[in-house]
């Protein structure tokens, strides 16, 4: 199997300055002050502003016939579901993020975003079956090379309050490439195209950009 290699970094996604600047200066105001107690308080949600919002680079494996994680995670389910554009059932893979994930997500194939649809609603439990159709919501239509057409559904959380999204329809999205984030606790459901299966399971632990989810099943014999 080929990878991408790229220089190892820890930056930080832009959504996170605001929030890192005001704790940061909170921090600082009180230290200043003398307010230790204050001070405690808001350099320990300086600190977890600054690992929420980390954002890695990853080595994003460059193979054809394969399909990456759109976020870090957990594998919480694995089954047919009906696909958000269409209705039709198709193979679903869930991944849920807890607060200590990272939240970047990124696209699992190289693909162009074909639609774009988002959904108020509610802030259930993300791994919760009913978060899926009831949580609010953003869904991407990505159409690949060959036509394939792929969804992958931003959902938000019990805690998550804003999702993300840096694209726009007709925008061409590399494998790994980042497209947005929820922030805080939440998941991200991506649907296959017939010819793809899911190479995971249910447990398993995956990285953004870099962990395999499904391989083309002429590619792996199936």
């Amino acid at each position: 199997m080929q990878y991408t290699m790229r220089k190892a970094s820890i930056g930080l996604t832009p959504e996170g300055v605001p929030s890192l600047a005001l704790t940061g200066l909170a921090t600082l105001t009180f230290a200043l002050l003398g307010w230790w107690p204050l001070t405690i308080v808001f350099l320990v949600l300086f600190w977890f502003c600054l690992h929420f919002f980390r954002d890695p680079e990853r080595v994003v494996p460059s193979a054809p016939g394969l399909a990456v994680s759109p976020a870090d995670g957990k594998i919480i389910k694995i089954q047919h579901m009906p696909d958000p554009f269409t209705g039709e059932p198709r193979q679903c893979i869930c991944v849920f993020m807890n607060v200590f994930s990272v939240h970047v997500n990124r696209s699992p194939v190289e693909a162009t975003v074909a639609g774009i649809k988002y959904h108020p609603g509610k802030y259930l439990n993300a791994a919760w079956d009913k978060a899926s159709t009831d949580n609010e919501r953003c869904a991407y239509n990505l159409q690949d090379a060959e036509g394939r057409h792929w969804t992958m559904v931003q959902i938000a959380g019990l805690i998550a309050r804003r999702i993300v999204c840096r694209v726009e329809e007709g925008e061409g999205l590399g494998r790994g490439e980042r497209f947005g984030m929820i922030k805080f606790g939440s998941r991200v459901d991506l649907y296959l195209p017939d010819d793809y299966v899911s190479t995971v399971r249910i447990g398993e632990q995956v990285f953004a950009g870099q962990s395999v989810l499904a391989q083309r099943k002429t590619e792996n014999g199936n």
